[in-house]
């Protein structure tokens, strides 16, 4: 316990022989710089809760965004060693620096003939005091209830700091990294959703039947699905003219056989609103209708919203139906309530829809669909897991579009595009689209079992 004042006795007559030559003007810098360092330390703390609780769908919807702030969050955390890293370097060079000055500050406004022991704790509670409350507590607080706020806020300052403190940064990746190595550190205990989905079938398989299951997998797979991932894409949408007549619309209408459609002007990329087709039923009998007085207002989200968020949407706004805009605001396609829900319960088929077309079952390995259909649907329909094909998909939504990017370029009639067990076929083409594929699967031949 003499040690303390001892070291101490040594340690504060330096603080004040240099805390005599400063004048009023230095103490109101010293703590204007006490200042700008417990704030700068607030915004560190707060970003490290910010960043390390976002969770895989906060993630994704930094990545879906173009702004400076996200763009940058999104960086930074694909490199989240490094990120920590960061911040626990800047984090303990501010609190030395906010220590040191703290004590010059109290010890240039200490009066003279103060008790060495009595300095010494007013330098310690205040110093701790500032740290905890300013500089953990607060900012950590705050940061947990806001914490995409934090994380945009923070994520250009510390980009700055990332970039200041790179080459200590990288060094504590490393030794952390060699540590890791010779320890033998255990692996994380990654479960994929192949390992999911194999847990599913061994504990409800047997007692649930196999539409059940395939709910149980949807369910499973639901939260990391897009719109764009299941919309029915731009090509494919029926939409009306703002300028046809009555009668056009009318007569449009009963051949698309949809209970909504969209109403563009000029392109779809201007979309005026939207139509519901009951609407019609009190002037069917009229031939020279105003119908435009029956648009309602069209409901617009991003291709690269989950669509577990949009259920939620759909269900608090009461509608069914969504316009699905890119990140340029041009249209991409239309999303409804039916194509959320088939994610999970499987097709729902309606006296509109043409089994014929979309897909056909041959075999077991055969199959034959049209190139429009969507990855997500082949991958439920042919039995294999969403992710089958993430590798070779790139930006690609449909069947069409996934052989294109396995291919390279545009295939011939009867032309074969091989990716691991599965070979596609092109049947058919229209124009620059592919209209029809055979999928065949190569199944693995099964091992058989040591007696």
């Amino acid at each position: 316990m003499e040690d303390i004042p001892r070291t101490y006795s040594n340690f504060h007559p330096l603080l004040l022989q240099a805390a005599e030559g400063f004048s009023t003007s230095n103490t109101t810098i010293l703590i204007i710089t006490v200042f700008i360092l417990l704030l700068m330390s607030a915004v560190i703390a707060g970003a490290e809760t910010a960043f390390f609780s976002l969770s895989a769908k906060d993630i994704n919807y930094l990545k879906t965004k173009e702004r400076g702030g996200a763009r940058q969050a999104a960086q930074l955390l694909d490199q989240p060693k490094l990120l920590l890293a960061t911040i626990l370097v800047a984090n303990n060079f501010i609190n030395i620096a906010i220590v040191i000055t703290t004590n010059m500050l109290i010890a240039s406004i200490m009066p003279p003939g103060v008790s060495e022991w009595l300095a010494f704790a007013i330098q310690v509670v205040g110093v701790t005091f500032l740290l905890v409350l300013f500089g953990e507590v607060l900012p950590k607080v705050y940061a947990t209830q806001n914490n995409m706020r934090m994380a945009l806020f923070s994520a250009s300052y510390i980009r700055v700091l990332t970039e200041l403190f790179r080459p200590i940064s990288l060094m504590l990746v490393s030794s952390t990294k060699f540590i890791e190595d010779k320890i033998g550190s255990k692996p994380a205990n990654n479960i994929s959703s192949e390992d999911f989905e194999h847990a599913i079938e061994l504990t409800v398989g047997h007692s649930a039947s196999k539409e059940e299951v395939n709910i149980f997998k949807g369910i499973l797979k639901f939260g990391n699905i897009t719109a764009r991932q299941v919309m029915k894409a731009r090509l494919d949408v029926t939409a009306l003219d703002y300028d046809l007549d009555f009668n056009e619309v009318r007569a449009l209408c009963l051949e698309a056989g949809y209970s909504r459609l969209p109403v563009f002007k000029e392109t779809l990329d201007k979309v005026a609103g939207m139509i519901h087709t009951k609407d019609f039923l009190p002037f069917l009998n009229e031939n020279d209708y105003d119908w435009h007085k029956l648009i309602r207002p069209a409901y617009f989200v991003h291709e690269g919203k989950l669509i577990e968020d949009l259920l939620k949407e759909f269900q608090s706004k009461r509608i069914h139906f969504a316009m699905v805009v890119d990140e340029f605001g041009g249209t991409s396609g239309i999303i409804t309530l039916e194509d959320i829900m088939e994610e999970i319960i499987g097709d729902i088929r309606d006296e509109f829809d043409e089994d014929d077309i979309n897909y056909k079952k041959l075999d077991a390995d055969n199959y034959v669909f049209e190139g429009k259909t969507s990855i997500n649907d082949v991958c439920r329909l042919i039995g294999e897991p969403s992710d089958t094909f993430d590798v070779a998909r790139g930006e690609s939504d449909s069947l069409g579009g996934l052989i294109l990017e396995l291919r390279g370029k545009f295939p011939a009639v009867n032309e074969v595009v091989k990716f691991d067990r599965f070979e596609f076929t092109v049947l058919s083409l229209e124009k620059m689209r592919i209209q029809r594929v055979k999928i065949t699967i190569n199944r693995a031949p099964a091992k058989k079992e040591k007696h």
